[in-house]
Parts: structure tokens; sequence; C-alpha cells
């Protein structure tokens, strides 16, 4: 499907029930304690399907492993963060191609991350992608 015949959908959403909002502003407050610290970053990585490291935010190198598996390394401990990846294009002409992601910290390797991509068919594939670290 085209972008543009996504975008020309009309998705609405449900109405929220009764009493939703209260119950989600009573979670919303549960967490104070919890969250980022004051020395937290948020580090990118944009790779392509070879493993170079197209650009980035504290990313300091990309490696690809073997075929879908690659290593990407920050400048500083990600063994606690929170990793979201998708793929996607390295440049900004074109389409991405389909596939699926999974993200991981690096086993023996404290500043890195583990990246496996796969085809539609969940098939190992090398696929360029967009990692982000919450750290």
């Amino acid at each position: 499907m085209s972008s543009a015949k996504a975008r020309s959908r009309s998705w609405v959403q449900p109405v929220p029930k009764e009493g939703a909002t209260d119950r989600a502003d009573a979670e919303h407050t549960t967490c104070a304690g919890a969250g980022m610290p004051l020395t937290a970053r948020v580090l990118f990585a944009v790779v392509n399907a070879q493993g170079v490291l197209v650009r980035g935010l504290g990313a300091a190198t990309a490696n690809r492993l073997g075929t879908g598996m690659y290593q990407v390394v920050f400048d500083q401990d990600v063994t606690g963060a929170s990793c979201v990846g998708t793929v996607g294009l390295s440049g900004s002409i074109g389409l991405a191609p389909t596939g699926q992601i999974t993200v991981a910290g690096r086993t023996g390797i404290p500043n890195a991350v583990f990246v496996t991509t796969h085809d539609s068919a969940g098939v190992s594939a090398d696929r360029p992608f967009h990692l982000a670290v919450l750290s």
C-alpha cells in the first residue's frame, strides 16, 4: 500500500470508557520514582545493510557480523539502556525494504548493542536499520 493511500484512510480511535481518564491519571503517578536520570542521553545509529555506520549520536562504530547480524558500539556503557530498532533507509531517498529487527545488549561488550535483521518471512537478511538507545 502506498503511503498516500495510508494517509487518506480515516482511522478513528474509540471513545474512552467512563472512568478511563481517572484510572490513567492514577497509573501515571505511580511511577514517580522511575525514569531516566539527569545524566541520561539519547543515542542513535543509522546503519546500512553492509554494516557501515552512516550517521549517529554517541555511536562509535558498526559492523556486520554475518547475514542479518550487526554490532553497534557506543561511546558509553549501555547495559541498563532501553533499545529500539526499526528497519529503515540509511539515506533519504526510496523505500525501506520490508523486514523485521531485534535488538539486545551485546554479550560481553557493555557499550554495544546486538542487532539482527530478517526479511518479511523471518529469514535472516541484511537490512539497513535505525537504532535508538535511551541510556
